[in-house]
């Protein structure tokens, strides 16, 4: 498979108790971002022990901290999905009403960091009067199972779950929850979309939902090509900074201080005795590999879940030839609005986070005064 075809075919998928500062004599695996202390030094993994000898730091793939992207990191306790999800926020700094909060979710294999780039745009644009929360789903960055439950099932109704479980634990009286803008990147699109319905049924307000970069047939079509991608992908890494340079080289990230910023919370020291993987020290928190048995019920159904949303929609594509037959037809009845970002790949809102900001507040801005029943201009 050519490297060009296989950039194609990737581009088609993929009161809050504060979190103390992690750190381990022998190795972090922390994200940076913490409590957010001022005098936070950048995240670094450090595994002491080796086979072999290793290639110098790089400084300029090294770990950066979230610190200044969002707010805070959080830890909520969601019993009803039994789980100790990993949240990054931003609070609304709302000049009338109850404000706005964009809920962001990340793809496959990826984390809430992603939207690190992203939140900061979203504040500066929006001048804080939108908030951002943007969350780890379960097997992904730090969201742990509590007790001895287990977390290794990715279906598309338990990860709706989760997300609606979240928010109702973190907002659970609707009438004073800030009115949400959903956003979701590949298999987190597929989340958001079904998590709408859900919310609103419970009388949260939805503003809009914000679909970036997939499309069911496209996505459909592509699923028996993803073993063959994924088995070019590298099994682990020695440190970090390798981990964030393979994002970078291969494309995978164009944006040097973004992947700098999520990539530290894709990878996990590997298991000890491991024989498979023991010449690596750092492994995927997340192998895609293992996610197969779920990839069709995401995408299935996508299409016309997102045209039947009680909501405003927006689907914002990397690439123009990604509609399938339904989106077009309902783009052309103007069921939804659709922008193309250019000169990025899948990872659009890490590409180019500034682009892609503009381009949703003005979707929330047109949108939002309707939500919260402002009257417009002349409507008096």
């Amino acid at each position: 498979m050519s490297d060009l075809y296989r950039s194609a075919m990737q581009a088609r998928l993929a009161k809050l108790p504060q979190l103390p500062m992690e750190s381990e004599e022998e190795e972090e695996d922390g994200d940076g971002l913490g409590a957010l202390p001022s005098t936070m030094a950048p995240p670094r993994i450090v595994i002491r022990s080796s086979q072999r000898p290793r290639r110098p730091a790089n400084p300029g793939f090294s770990a950066i901290s979230a610190e200044g992207y969002f707010e805070q990191a959080i830890q909520v306790d969601v019993p009803a999905s039994r789980l100790d999800v990993r949240v990054y926020y931003t609070a609304p700094k709302p000049h009338k009403g109850l404000g706005s909060v964009m809920v962001c979710h990340h793809g496959a294999g990826f984390s809430g960091l992603s939207f690190a780039c992203f939140a900061k745009e979203v504040t500066e644009l929006t001048g804080g009067e939108c908030g951002i929360l943007s969350l780890d789903a379960r097997r992904h960055g730090k969201t742990l199972p509590t007790g001895d439950s287990a977390d290794e099932d990715l279906s598309l109704d338990v990860l709706v779950r989760d997300l609606f479980n979240s928010l109702e634990t973190i907002y659970p009286d609707p009438a004073a929850a800030p009115s949400f803008l959903l956003v979701g990147h590949s298999m987190g699109g597929a989340v958001v979309v079904r998590a709408c319905p859900l919310l609103l049924e419970r009388k949260y307000k939805v503003g809009g939902v914000s679909v970036l970069d997939v499309v069911e047939g496209t996505a459909i079509e592509a699923l028996p090509h993803m073993p063959m991608i994924l088995n070019s992908r590298p099994a682990g890494f020695d440190t970090v900074e390798e981990a964030i340079e393979w994002h970078l080289t291969a494309n995978q990230i164009r944006n040097p201080t973004s992947a700098r910023i999520s990539v530290p919370s894709l990878v996990v020291p590997a298991p000890p005795n491991s024989s498979a993987l023991r010449s690596k020290a750092l492994v995927w928190r997340t192998p895609l590999h293992s996610t197969g048995p779920y990839w069709e019920g995401w995408f299935r159904g996508l299409s016309s879940a997102f045209l039947t949303a009680r909501t405003a929609r927006l689907l914002v594509l990397a690439g123009t030839d990604r509609l399938d037959k339904e989106l077009m037809i309902g783009q052309m009845q103007g069921k939804f609005q659709m922008e193309v970002i250019a000169g990025v790949g899948h990872m659009l809102h890490e590409d180019d986070p500034s682009k892609l900001a503009e381009t949703i507040v003005e979707f929330w801005r047109s949108n939002e005064r309707v939500v919260i029943g402002v009257k417009k201009v002349g409507d008096l």
